[in-house]
């Protein structure tokens, strides 16, 4: 397939922080693609939660399987638009890989924590680890991606305002990442499947879960003629079947609007090269205004039946507690760090904090209770876990 003039070049790439003899088989695309997902990092998404905490069922997504729905989106979209779909499907699967155990809850706890030395951010996390803390390669820390790579891993969802994550701005100083602009139509294509996957599937797994049934949902945008337009084609269709035929034309309708949407924005910049993409001064893949209006309202119905659901609510106050334990123990004792944890500079409160909020960071939502557990004895948590 031929690429647009704005498409992302592995060939025109700026290259890595330490330069490596090309694949005589793979695109430095490829390679970003391939390593990321050999990564330990991505291997531990699959038992992190997005909304629900891992042992609440087998059928909700997590980080992993809304990484790969994202990629599918995202590659479906970069083809549709002449993009570089390798380089695409690179930043959609390592941009959840910052995140903390237990989705945004326990990032927002960890953020408070690290507050006094920082801040915690998962973007600027996922840097960290594609940068500094996987280490499996025996001529540098990280993955040693393209610059593209790590730019569309910092800033898919726009130009990062100052100030800066840490993580973020130490990295910078040694490799600028251009953090004030826009990035890369591919990094921003990465960006809208993000929206495109999650609005879908929380819709699906709210409805699984119990918080809330199809009926509720008639009303939406989007939602309710996709409904009423399955009960028009399949009269009497079993619940399950209704169910799926429904969001799936939910899903097909935000990623056509993405499409025929970024088509127009582009051809309005009738842009020549990836720079001038980053150049533009905004997002060029985007949703429609109306969709976006449209989205807007479902994702409030999310917020106030799904995220604040007092089920819910009552499972984040616990995974707060159990992150603030351990970062309150580990600070003031590190000694119960693994012993491969334990030898990093950490005589500055704020180095020990950085390795403290690193550990807990990479924890699975289970070996996190494992070690609340095992220092605090058995919660409500734990034992609704079984472990």
């Amino acid at each position: 397939m031929s690429h647009a003039s704005y498409a992302s070049d592995p060939a025109q790439s700026r290259g890595r922080l330490w330069p490596e003899e090309e694949s005589a088989h793979r695109s430095a695309f490829q390679r970003d693609r391939d390593r990321i997902i050999h990564a330990s990092a991505f291997r531990r998404l699959k038992h992190k939660t997005q909304v629900f905490v891992e042992h609440e069922g087998d059928y909700y997504r997590t980080r992993l399987t809304h990484s790969i729905e994202v990629a599918q989106v995202a590659r479906t979209v970069a083809q549709a638009l002449a993009l570089n779909t390798e380089l695409t499907e690179a930043v959609a699967l390592a941009h959840d890989l910052g995140h903390t155990p237990f989705g945004h809850t326990g990032e927002d706890e960890l953020d408070r924590l690290m507050r006094p030395f920082g801040g915690f951010d998962h973007n600027a996390q996922a840097l960290r680890i594609v940068t500094t803390l996987e280490r499996h390669y025996a001529a540098f820390d990280g993955l040693n991606l393209t610059w593209e790579a790590l730019e569309g891993i910092a800033k898919h969802n726009g130009p990062v305002d100052q100030p800066w994550p840490l993580a973020l701005a130490d990295y910078n100083q040694n490799h600028d990442l251009e953090l004030q602009t826009h990035a890369s139509a591919e990094a921003q294509v990465a960006a809208l499947s993000d929206d495109v996957a999650y609005n879908n599937h929380d819709l699906h797994d709210g409805l699984r879960a119990g918080l809330f049934c199809e009926e509720d949902i008639c009303d939406l945008p989007l939602v309710g003629p996709a409904f009423a337009e399955v009960d028009e084609l399949y009269p009497g269709l079993d619940a399950t079947r209704r169910r799926h035929e429904a969001l799936r034309r939910v899903f097909g309708a935000m990623v056509t609007n993405v499409i025929a949407t970024s088509q127009r924005s582009l051809q309005s910049l009738n842009p020549r090269s990836a720079d001038d993409i980053r150049a533009a001064g905004r997002q060029v893949i985007r949703f429609s205004d109306e969709m976006w209006t449209d989205l807007k309202e479902i994702r409030g119905f999310l917020f106030s039946r799904m995220y604040r659901a007092p089920s819910v609510m009552e499972v984040r106050a616990a995974v707060t507690e159990v992150v603030r334990a351990l970062f309150e123990l580990y600070m003031a004792a590190p000694e119960h760090l693994p012993p491969d944890w334990q030898g990093a500079q950490m005589s500055e409160p704020d180095e020990r904090a950085r390795h403290v909020a690193d550990y807990i960071a990479g924890m699975t939502d289970r070996y996190a209770l494992q070690a609340h557990a095992e220092h605090f004895g058995p919660s409500s948590l734990t034992e609704r876990a079984r472990l």
